[in-house]
């Protein structure tokens, strides 16, 4: 790969001395084509507008304009050829470069023009891009619209359409209720993490410690591409699968048969992050979907018929969605995606009626004028306060009447980029929210971090757990600090530190309240601040697992640190964004062990185990009453853990990177295991930090485990 990377700098810099510094030129079919291998290589990291996200950094607008205004379009094709796609860097042909960087040029209101684009070009990229008057309106406009591309992917939705598929029915559905929510049979997964206290526990206990070796593949099934981060549901014997692009699937949960296919239909400007969709709900005989666009959808359960479509915002803006509702007392409740970027809306949280999709009330997870925690913003306007995305589903307590809900940090992630302090609380940016699921009155929160500057939110799962007689609520962000709350009340009741940090000076455990490192209070757009975890984690989206039974939560952890530099942004409507720029690195003392998977005692706060490898564990836990622990990580392992001990005692490798959230359910008496795989955007993160473990391009399927025939004749 170096020597590849080598060939390309010496072509370009060959060119420059035989020619001489060329002007810059592209012709349309030439951006035309770096649409399409932009789409391929690089939306998940920087999307399709290239407005950027937290994996991959801006392309277009002003801040790409500061950054490389003064540079030369050359310069910006050895950076392509070099660090392009994720997770394979430098093998990239210079034809797809060039046309990858024509395409990039285009949507920053360069004009196509008859010469095609060559890779000595010496021309500054803010003249060409300005124009040659130095018209700077032309500067920051997102270029032409994204549209659908035909071409060889077309081939498979034309297959598609000529299959002799056709849906069916369930004719034996059985309606969910309330109480099925709450107390769900054995053999179902109802919920994101099963059950709405968050656990993400299987009281199934027929594969256990003393038959895991048994484990045996039932059945797969390929899936969309995309960031493959789903949780299947389970109910009476039919599994309800999401995949990437907004597709659902009701299949056999027995055989893997497909029953019916539901496909949102959506812009394609409206997917960011490679879409992942990680959760969808099932209340009565409807399936929801918080969808791309920044809608709500109904399906029918028996059908997969779309029943209605509600929309929540406007996708154009930058709203979206990545994980699912959560029903609560029957309201279909939902948080919003995309508020990186200033607008007067803001981020917020629905309540919706099941059966017509009828928004009953909305809640904003950003501190409005009016209300007296308004005034942890600094003074900034209405318009230039962002963030508080929620990520993750809520949890819901049935004898509390209360859903619980973690929101994002502001926006930019440092306090500087954003005109602010981080003595500036920022309400209600990583927070633990407990709402009215009627209303959508706010009855307590708790901030855990005020005024976050470091993209180490605590937005993750809330875990209701009654012990020593109290009702608590258990989370754990970035920072790798695993909070209790009274969830009554929201009062502290604990913490602890589940890998070394630096990032905080001192951690009261009377008050709860943390104390940053002074250089991060006083560091100023520019400043690189270095501190452990990183950006990444600590803990991330991948999910703790609850078991009742040993009282303990196992946590998959990732040892990284990062050096964060805040970077200005445009103070106005459209702008903001994230803000800051981040170079990732193992965590000093961890020897190399990028993956942590730990168990804590929830009564005690003391960990109980932990299980360090190479591999990052890039999917959620799951827990059974058969004693174990699931996981798979980025070597394409599923792997089985005693819970009791962290004894490692299964593994199997499967066609990928395993990612989303694992599940167990029952089929006429039999146990299964269900797991994903398909890498997403953390694949330039893993690349870059165990280059030496290989990841296959796509891959995105459904594995299916259980106990094979003979073993359970002979029970």
């Amino acid at each position: 790969m170096q020597h590849l990377q080598s060939n390309f700098r010496m072509i370009i810099f060959i060119c420059c001395a035989l020619t001489g510094p060329t002007l810059a030129s592209f012709t349309g079919s030439q951006s035309e084509s770096g649409a399409k291998h932009f789409d391929q290589h690089c939306t998940e990291c920087h999307g399709r507008s290239l407005k950027g996200s937290g994996h991959g950094p801006e392309l277009a607008g002003p801040n790409f304009l500061r950054k490389w205004g003064k540079r030369t379009v050359g310069e910006l094709v050895v950076v392509t050829a070099d660090t392009m796609p994720a997770g394979k860097p430098g093998s990239l042909s210079m034809e797809v470069v060039l046309a990858l960087v024509a395409h990039t040029l285009e949507m920053n209101g360069a004009k196509a023009g008859d010469e095609e684009l060559r890779a000595g070009s010496g021309s500054m990229i803010g003249e060409l891009i300005q124009g040659e008057n130095g018209n700077s309106d032309l500067v920051g406009e997102a270029g032409p619209e994204s549209e659908q591309w035909e071409g060889a992917g077309s081939i498979a939705e034309a297959a598609r359409k000529a299959s002799a598929f056709v849906n069916r029915e369930i004719t034996d559905y059985l309606p969910v209720s309330n109480e099925m929510l709450t107390k769900p049979d054995k053999a179902d997964w109802l919920q994101w993490r099963r059950t709405s206290d968050g656990h993400g526990y299987s009281p199934l206990e027929q594969v256990n410690r003393d038959n895991i070796d048994d484990l045996r593949l039932a059945w797969v099934m390929t899936m969309r591409d995309g960031s493959n981060q789903g949780t299947p549901l389970v109910h009476n014997g039919i599994m309800y699968l999401t995949h990437p692009q907004n597709v659902i699937q009701a299949l056999d949960a027995a055989t893997g048969d497909l029953i019916w296919e539901y496909s949102n239909d959506f812009e394609p400007g409206s997917q960011t992050l490679g879409g992942p969709t990680r959760s969808i709900a099932i209340y009565g005989d409807k399936i929801f979907m918080a969808t791309y666009d920044a809608a709500l959808v109904a399906v029918d359960a028996r059908s997969g018929e779309q029943l209605w479509k509600t929309v929540k915002a406007d996708w154009n803006k930058g709203f979206t969605h990545t994980s699912g509702p959560t029903i609560a007392d029957g309201v279909v409740i939902s948080g919003i995606n995309g508020c990186e970027r200033y607008k007067p809306e803001g981020c917020f949280i629905t309540g919706h009626d099941p059966d017509t999709g009828e928004e009953i009330w909305r809640t904003s997870t950003i501190a409005l004028p009016g209300n007296p925690d308004s005034e942890s913003w600094g003074g900034m306007p209405v318009n230039l306060r962002a963030g508080g995305d929620t990520w993750i589903p809520g949890s819901y307590d049935p004898n509390l009447k209360l859903f619980y809900i973690g929101t994002a940090q502001a926006k930019p992630w440092v306090a500087a980029s954003r005109g602010m302090s981080p003595l500036d609380e920022a309400l209600y940016t990583n927070s633990t929210l407990a709402l009215d699921p009627h209303t959508g009155e706010i009855k307590w929160y708790y901030q855990h971090i005020p005024g976050e500057t470091l993209d180490m939110e605590v937005g993750f799962e809330r875990v209701l757990v009654d012990l020593n007689g109290s009702r608590q609520l258990v989370t754990i962000g970035k920072d790798g600090i695993l909070w209790k709350l009274n969830r009554e009340s929201g009062k502290f009741m604990d913490f602890t530190e589940t890998l070394p940090q630096d990032i905080f000076e001192t951690l009261d455990k009377k008050t709860g309240r943390l104390k940053y490192r002074q250089d991060i209070i006083d560091a100023k757009i520019g400043d690189p601040v270095r501190v452990c975890p990183g950006i990444y984690g600590g803990h991330n989206w991948q999910a703790t697992a609850y078991d009742p039974q040993s009282h303990l939560l196992v946590i998959p952890l990732h040892q990284l640190c990062v050096e964060m530099t805040g970077r200005e942004v445009e103070m106005a409507d459209g702008g903001g964004g994230y803000g800051g720029e981040s170079t990732m690195f193992p965590m000093p003392g961890s020897n190399g062990m990028l993956g942590n998977l730990v168990a804590y005692n929830l009564d005690t706060l003391q960990e109980k185990w932990s299980h360090q490898q190479r591999a990052m564990f890039l999917t959620s836990a799951l827990t059974t009453a058969g004693g174990l622990v699931f996981i798979g990580d980025l070597d394409r392992y599923f792997k089985a853990f005693d819970v009791n001990t962290g004894e490692e005692l299964w593994r199997t490798r499967l066609g990928a990177g395993l990612h989303g959230f694992p599940i167990s359910y029952a089929v006429d008496g039999i146990q299964y295991i269900a797991v994903a795989t398909g890498m997403g955007v953390f694949k330039l993160l893993t690349a870059r930090q165990a280059p030496e473990i290989y990841q296959p391009n796509g891959g995105n399927a459904l594995y299916v485990f259980r106990l094979p025939d003979s073993f359970l004749e002979n029970r």
